[in-house]
């Protein structure tokens, strides 16, 4: 029974981190630019889809894939806020969300679309040689792909976070978030802060693509599921709270390993959900955001 539990326990942890990197990139977005982009989870099948691509074809380990994929993930991104997103930001603030949503849900239609033409809908995934491998502890596994998924996750984190306060563009990042009238008096320019954070995100979510693909596998539908798992992950946390977003991943695996192993897998979701309203209820500002005012 013990051993079980610490089995449960170990999953969700787990679990919990790739949730966080996939929440990671959306948070960052959302907290400099003020945009949802619910088109979040496509940027993630694109990631996905790379790593899968470079595998298939060169037989390269999809981890190592990871730069290749988020470079290529930060390419479009940048792209994708040029031509779809950047002129929301001037938008009156009663509006710009409502845009934002619709041009969003619009281009995970697209992004769905072309994913659809070019890789079919089959689902794709990838098995590596070391798959099966596992460390075992007191009697708990932990398998390989989970622990080095565990890794990149923590690795995607300290570094975002060390960018953040330790370079000057970091700081400007961080100024335009705490305010973007004030930064541009100081002679940032804003627009630029928003492409780079939009570019950042999106190679972050290329990150997370990677780590679905070897855990899970891939599809053109699959981006709402992973943008919600994203947006609970992120008021969990915080609205726009980095570090914050590790933990509310790790919360939400912890609740869903814990509902299937009490309860019922089937109910992992409803728990998930719950979570998610409780928190909503009693501490909107998050886990581990602040209250205004």
């Amino acid at each position: 029974m013990i051993e079980s539990l610490g089995q449960t326990l170990a999953f969700g942890v787990l679990v919990g981190a790739l949730y966080g990197l996939v929440a990671l990139g959306l948070s960052l977005v959302f907290g400099v630019t003020k945009l949802l982009n619910v088109a979040h989870g496509e940027l993630i099948m694109f990631g996905g889809y790379v790593s899968f691509w470079v595998f298939a074809k060169m037989g390269l380990d999809p981890f190592l894939t990871i730069p290749l994929t988020m470079i290529v993930l930060a390419l479009l991104g940048a792209l994708l806020y040029r031509l779809v997103f950047s002129w929301t930001i001037k938008l009156p603030e009663e509006v710009k969300i409502k845009n934002t949503l619709l041009v969003a849900f619009g281009l995970s239609i697209i992004l769905q679309n072309l994913a659809l033409r070019f890789w079919t809908a089959d689902e794709r995934g990838v098995t590596m040689s070391y798959a099966g491998a596992a460390l075992t502890v007191f009697g708990v596994r932990f398998p390989a792909v989970r622990v080095i998924s565990l890794l990149v996750a923590v690795v995607c984190l300290v570094a975002l976070q060390l960018f953040l306060k330790k370079t000057y563009t970091g700081k400007a990042i961080r100024a335009t978030v705490q305010n973007w009238e004030a930064a541009s008096l100081m002679g940032i320019d804003i627009h630029r802060v928003y492409l780079l954070s939009f570019a950042i995100g999106a190679a972050l979510a290329g990150a997370a693509g990677t780590l679905v693909v070897v855990n899970y596998s891939i599809q053109p539908a699959m981006g709402l599921e992973w943008t919600m798992i994203a947006l609970v992950v992120m008021v969990l946390g915080g609205l726009g709270n980095i570090p914050g977003t590790l933990v509310g991943g790790i919360a939400l695996g912890l609740t869903e390993s814990a509902t299937s192993f009490f309860i019922s897998s089937n109910y992992r979701a409803v728990a998930g959900l719950i979570l998610f309203l409780l928190v909503l209820i009693f501490r909107p500002q998050g886990l581990f955001g602040s209250k205004e005012g």
